[in-house]
C-alpha cells in the first residue's frame, strides 16, 4: 500500500488530479451552502445536464477547427452552456410563469438530449461523453488543471469574499432588498458561480454526480454545526477528504473516482445522521430521567 502511494505521488498525472481534486473538494461546497440556504439542492444537477450541450459544441467547434486533441474546446465549451444556462435558470424562477422545477426538468432533458445530438455532428459517439458523465480524474490534462485552478480560485474569492451579501440574499431576500443589497445581481452572480462549479468539478465526479459533491457535504456539516460559517467550512473539509479519499482507493483499486467520492459522501452522511440521532436520543432520555426525579 505505501509503495503504491508513493509511486502514486511521484506520478506528474496524479499530483495533477490531486491537485484538482482539492481544489473541487474546497470549491463545491462554498457553492452548496448558498444553494442548500436557498433551497436550490438540485439546480447542479440541471447545470451539469446543460453542460453536457456545451462539451459536445465544444467538440463541434473543434471539429471544424481542426483541433488536436477533438476535445481541446470541450471544456470552454461547457463552462460557456453552463453559465448561460444557470442565467436562463434564474430568469425563468425570477420572472418567468414557468415554475423553478419545471424549468429544472426542461433543461435537464434538454441538455442531455442535445448533448448526444450535437456528439454525433461532430463525429464523435456518445461514448465520448462518458468520461464527462462519470468524471475522469485519472485523465486530467495540464490545461485541464490549469482550468480548474483558475475557476476554482474566482469560485472561492467571490464564494468566501461575498459571504456576507450572499448570506442575507439567501437567508432573506425581501430583507437583503429592503437593506440596499442588488439582489438581482446577487441571484445572478450565485448562478453564474455555480455554473463555473458544475464546469471545476465535471472531471472529477461527473456532471451525473456533481450536485453531490455540492450538496452533501454541506448536508452532513448541517447535522452538526448549527452557524452558516462553521458550516461551510466543515462541508470544505469534508469535501477535500472525500475527493482526496476517492482519488487514492481508485488508484489502488480499479473503481471509478467519482462514484467512490459519492459513496464517501452518502455513507458519511448516514453514519453523521445514525450517530446524531442516537446521542439526541441519550441526551432527551438523560433530561426525561432527571426531570422525574
Amino acid at each position: 500500500m505505501l509503495a503504491d502511494l508513493a509511486q502514486m505521488l511521484a506520478s506528474p498525472l496524479m499530483q495533477r488530479a490531486f491537485i484538482v481534486a482539492v481544489l473541487v473538494g474546497l470549491a463545491a461546497p462554498v457553492v452548496g451552502t448558498y444553494l442548500v440556504q436557498r433551497g436550490l439542492a438540485l439546480l447542479g444537477d440541471g447545470i451539469g445536464h446543460i453542460a453536457l450541450t456545451g462539451i459536445a459544441l465544444g467538440w463541434l467547434a473543434g471539429a471544424a477547427a481542426h483541433a488536436t486533441p477533438r476535445d481541446a474546446l470541450a471544456i470552454p465549451g461547457a463552462i460557456i452552456a453552463s453559465i448561460v444556462g444557470a442565467v436562463v435558470i434564474e430568469v425563468i424562477r425570477a420572472r418567468g410563469r414557468t415554475r423553478g422545477d419545471v424549468a429544472l426538468a426542461l433543461l435537464f432533458y434538454g441538455g442531455i438530449a442535445g448533448g448526444a445530438v450535437l456528439i454525433k455532428l461532430a463525429g464523435g459517439t456518445t461514448t465520448n461523453l462518458n468520461a464527462y458523465l462519470f468524471g475522469s480524474i485519472s485523465t486530467v490534462s495540464v490545461s485541464d488543471a490549469w482550468f480548474t485552478i483558475i475557476l476554482a480560485a474566482g469560485v472561492l474569492i467571490v464564494g468566501l469574499g461575498l459571504r456576507g451579501p450572499l448570506f442575507a440574499l439567501c437567508h432573506d431576500e425581501e430583507f437583503a432588498r429592503s437593506c440596499g443589497l442588488p439582489t438581482g445581481a446577487l441571484n445572478i452572480l450565485i448562478a453564474v458561480v455555480a455554473a463555473l462549479t458544475v464546469s471545476v468539478s465535471m472531471r472529477v465526479v461527473g456532471a451525473l454526480m456533481v450536485s453531490a459533491v455540492m450538496i452533501v457535504p454541506v448536508a452532513i456539516a448541517q447535522l452538526v454545526c448549527r452557524s452558516f460559517t462553521r458550516t461551510m467550512h466543515l462541508a470544505m473539509g469534508l469535501g477535500v477528504a472525500a475527493c482526496v479519499s476517492g482519488l487514492v482507493i481508485t488508484y489502488v483499486w480499479a473503481l471509478s473516482p467519482g462514484a467512490m467520492i459519492v459513496v464517501l459522501l452518502v455513507g458519511a452522511y448516514a453514519a453523521v445522521a445514525i450517530g446524531s440521532g442516537a446521542v439526541r436520543l441519550v441526551s432527551r432520555e438523560r433530561h426525561r430521567q432527571e426531570a422525574s426525579r
